[in-house]
């Protein structure tokens, strides 16, 4: 039937071009962001799922941050506890030193002078030895702790703090004589292995967070890559179909023309 009131022809092929048009501004919109599911409208569901993991990499984003504040705390105690055992082992040579027989007063008074040098050098470095405002040899904290888990904050690693003051250490300020210099000698030993066992507390703490930092690490590029799994556009697979559709959208503006044109038959009847 022809009819000037009513044409199918056109109506259909508007009908096939909007569709043509809405689905190219959907691949535009995905090339453009780079995503198939930038927002709730293009797919609930997965655009639910994407944000419930987005929000897993952002906990294992602050466990990172925790874990490497907790790291350098316990790498400037190590640092500083290491330049200790290093001063008392040159205290130890000194008082050695001081204790042979052969020794005059004046040079073991200037050897006394050196050790008591040192052991002021020792308590600028426990001072100083602190990151953020943390300490973890000064006697002053007993204990820090990192985020473990990105879902229950309770979870930490924890590195007991070490004292490593002077008073701590307990080997006394300096010698005056032979005798003395000789028994500062077992001190300072004794002293140097409570130091050397901080080092080992302390190396094991800061391994520790090293392997939870790696291990959140992988976590959170495991739940990146799925994101981008679930969300990310294949531009590829776009790009053609971006010109798949303009060749339709073209297609579809010349149907309509040609559609909009039929009315104009009936016209030819009446000559």
């Amino acid at each position: 039937m022809i009819s000037v009131n009513t044409n199918a022809g056109s109506l259909n092929a508007l009908q096939y071009l909007n569709q043509t048009v809405a689905s190219l501004q959907q691949t535009e919109g995905q090339i453009n962001s780079g995503l198939k599911v930038a927002n709730a409208k293009d797919n609930g569901a997965i655009f639910a799922i994407a944000q419930n993991m987005r929000g897993n990499v952002a906990g294992y984003q602050a466990v990172t941050d925790s874990l490497n504040r907790g790291t350098s705390v316990v790498d400037t105690a190590m640092s500083a506890a290491q330049s200790i055992s290093d001063l008392l082992i040159q205290m130890k040579q000194n008082a050695l030193s001081a204790a042979d027989s052969s020794l005059d007063s004046t040079s073991r008074t200037s050897l006394a002078n050196d050790f008591s040098a040192m052991s002021a050098q020792i308590t600028t470095i426990v001072n100083n030895a602190q990151f953020n405002g943390v300490n973890l040899i000064n006697g002053k904290t007993k204990q820090i702790s990192a985020l473990a888990s990105a879902s229950d904050a309770s979870q930490r690693i924890t590195v007991l703090a070490k004292t490593l003051t002077v008073t701590a250490l307990a080997y006394g300020s300096t010698y005056s004589s032979q005798t003395t210099a000789s028994t500062m000698v077992g001190k300072i030993s004794t002293a140097i292995a409570s130091v050397n066992s901080a080092l080992s507390t302390l190396g094991a703490g800061s391994k520790k967070y090293s392997i939870q930092s790696d291990f959140v690490g992988k976590l959170s590029d495991a739940l990146t890559v799925g994101i981008g799994n679930l969300v990310d556009a294949n531009m590829a697979q776009e790009s053609a179909m971006l010109t798949s559709l303009q060749t339709k959208q073209q297609l579809g503006v010349q149907a309509l023309s040609i559609a909009n044109q039929a009315p104009s038959m009936v016209l030819s009847l009446f000559r």
